[in-house]
């Protein structure tokens, strides 16, 4: 099987120029003017509880009655908001479009943010100083590796990336929309890559593992202990100088839990991408402002789960490999065998009241997620080497991962005898 996945890469190159300083002051006071003309067009209106039909069954999209934005998106507001712009535009027009576009982007995102209950009704703020330039301000020449910016009628800025660091590993790509910042100019390359899918990888995300499954391997086990371990103790020395007042060695030691934790989910993903190589990895859909918000789980717990950096361990993996989201709901608590769904979660092994099925729940998990991307009912057969389980430790050289068979006493996979089925609807 086939897939495609584009490939980006952004690459930073150093910038000294007034022009460019004066743009960002003007593209970022511009934005937050757009924004505040968007937001005051903004139309408030309910949106009345929905029900729909799937699978012969009825769903609720939405169980109650709430209060919902309407973005402005018609021509005529559109036609107003960019000839009220233009009119303290000293740059080329392209500018006020480009302006308009991250406007309606930003104000997109803070609505779908709402809407899940992770944003307050107030305006979004632009905080950063940045300028967004669309293709129609640009002009590539491959042969000279320079990209021409438009920045007036008839005044241009000239980056060049020939001699970089980074020119040969973009061998061949193409530049994607450019972002000017004060002192730099940030270059993304995108590159369309065509995989032949060898096999799917399930991986459930969890407080000291990622714990996989795939039926040609069997179950897999990631050793998360070393990043757990190396966040308690900068959390340790953090508090310790900042009961003391000691702000730059607090910063300093911040900066270097960032820099470690970033090159060990480097290394981890590196190392999972070379032993499932053509891989398509399904990972679950986390809303982590749930398990960490108050007033829902207990600060113990939250405190716990903000150690675990799954966003950025599914994002670095998803630069390296085609990477799937699923959803999370009741991963944990569904039988892969029968579909009964228990009603808790207690215990570390689960055990199906109805067919007797007794399996590990990370490893459930796992099951579950690889059934839920295949569309399959029912657990498919495996071969499960070293006993069912591999288990896999990061090495933190950067070379390939380490592989041993389960430690005594681990928890071992039952092997139920069931035929893989489609789904049929009742």
């Amino acid at each position: 099987m086939l897939k495609t996945r584009e490939v980006v890469r952004m690459y930073s190159i150093p910038i000294r120029d007034e022009r460019v300083e004066e743009l960002v002051t003007w593209y970022t006071r511009t934005l937050q003017r757009a924004v505040d003309i968007i937001w005051k067009n903004i139309v408030w209106e309910y949106r009345f509880p929905e029900l729909s039909m799937r699978r012969g069954r009825v769903r609720v999209e939405l169980g109650y009655k709430v209060k919902v934005p309407r973005i402005p998106v018609d021509r005529k507001f559109k036609k107003m908001l960019r000839d009220t712009l233009l009119t303290e535009c000293p740059y080329a027009k392209h500018w006020v479009d480009a302006v308009i576009r991250t406007a309606y982007s930003i104000i997109e995102s803070w609505r779908k943010r709402y809407l899940k209950g992770e944003a307050k009704k107030v305006k979004p703020r632009i905080k950063r100083r940045f300028a967004r330039c669309k293709i129609t301000l640009m002009k590539v020449d491959y042969g000279r590796k320079v990209v021409r910016i438009t920045l007036k009628p008839g005044e241009y800025l000239e980056v060049s990336w020939r001699g970089k660091w980074f020119s040969r590993r973009v061998e061949g790509w193409r530049v994607g929309e450019v972002i000017l910042k004060d002192d730099r100019v940030l270059i993304p390359f995108k590159k369309t890559e065509v995989y032949s899918v060898e096999r799917v990888v399930a991986w459930d995300s969890n407080e000291l593992s990622l714990d996989g499954y795939s039926p040609g391997v069997g179950f897999i086990r990631v050793d998360l202990r070393y990043l757990q371990s190396l966040k308690i103790v900068y959390e340790k020395k953090k508090a310790t100088v900042q009961s003391i007042g000691k702000k730059e060695l607090f910063e300093k030691y911040a900066k270097r839990e960032r820099n470690r934790e970033r090159d060990y989910i480097n290394k981890l993903v590196k190392q999972i991408t070379t032993m499932f190589p053509n891989a398509v990895h399904v990972v679950e859909n986390l809303e982590k402002e749930d398990m960490v918000a108050k007033g829902r789980t207990s600060k113990k717990r939250r405190k716990r789960n903000a150690r675990t950096p799954w966003e950025t361990i599914h994002r670095k993996l998803s630069e390296k490999a085609l990477v799937v989201k699923v959803s999370p709901h009741n991963t944990s608590r569904t039988c892969p065998r029968c579909g009964y769904v228990v009603k808790t979660r207690v215990g570390r092994m689960f055990k199906c009241p109805r067919c007797g099925l007794e399996l590990d729940r990370q490893k459930l998990a796992s099951v579950n997620i690889y059934l839920k991307y295949t569309k399959m009912w029912g657990l498919p057969h495996s071969r499960e080497p070293n006993e069912g389980e591999l288990w896999v430790g990061v090495t933190l050289n950067g070379w390939r991962p380490m592989t041993w068979a389960p430690m005594k006493g681990a928890p071992r996979t039952m092997k139920p005898r069931v035929d893989i089925k489609l789904h049929q609807p009742t």
